[in-house]
């Protein structure tokens, strides 16, 4: 579903990724860990064709990314500490102008049964500004679920939600086999959350392995380890 190959990225002569590989499978979840300035957003926005990469090749369900940006851009979505809504107008409003934008059928009935999901119905009316923290990110995360994205990119998505926010949100983004590449600096729901681990440091990847058989003591060991280096 997502190879990724050789991915260096420089903003002036800072250098943020050194050389990137990964590679995730169709319905697989990769949680990425790492501490704050590893690289991690903008690896992610880098699979998302949110920013180029310096060097290096993205092919995202056979679709080569430099060549074909829009048409990748079809099967994923992305979802970051900015929410992407506009504050005046109304959730609903926010949500009918990103299904017109993806080109969504049965546009009242997919808000509605996101919404309904999520926890938000009674909230559409509501203008976005006016939302709490957590809120704002459920219906972020609606907005990024409307055209049915078979991979989802999920920049820290606990934050802001409490647990049972959390554990509700989850069973929504895995359905239909969702393709999930994730951010978080929670060990313990990062791994029980995926299949694919990675520890991210410096712009460099220290361990990439499945998380199967691995404790999350030796998850905290290994992640200090590779931080401190």
């Amino acid at each position: 579903m997502v190879k990724a190959k050789g991915i260096r990225k420089s903003f002036g002569s800072k250098i943020v990724l050194r050389g990137i590989d990964l590679q995730v499978s169709e319905g697989e979840t990769l949680a990425i860990f790492g501490p704050n300035g590893a690289g991690k957003t903008t690896l992610l926005k880098i699979l998302a064709t949110a920013v180029k990469p310096s060097a290096g090749d993205v092919i995202i369900s056979d679709i080569p990314v430099k060549r074909e940006p829009l048409k990748a851009r079809r099967h994923l979505a992305l979802v970051t500490h900015q929410t992407y809504l506009y504050g005046q107008l109304t959730v609903r409003e926010n949500l009918d102008l990103y299904s017109r934008i993806y080109q969504v059928k049965d546009i009242p009935e997919r808000i509605t049964e996101l919404a309904e999901k999520l926890g938000f119905l009674e909230r559409l009316s509501d203008r976005a500004n006016t939302l709490s923290r957590g809120l704002k990110q459920r219906v972020s995360i609606a907005r990024a679920l409307l055209h049915k994205p078979r991979l989802l990119l999920l920049d820290e998505p606990e934050s802001g939600l409490d647990q049972e926010a959390i554990s509700r949100l989850w069973g929504i983004v895995k359905e239909d086999n969702r393709t999930i590449i994730l951010t978080t600096h929670n060990l313990e729901w990062g791994l029980a959350s995926s299949d694919k681990l990675a520890i991210l440091t410096r712009g460099n990847i220290k361990l990439l392995r499945e998380t199967a058989g691995i404790s999350e003591a030796e998850i905290k060991e290994l992640y200090s380890e590779f931080v401190k280096k």
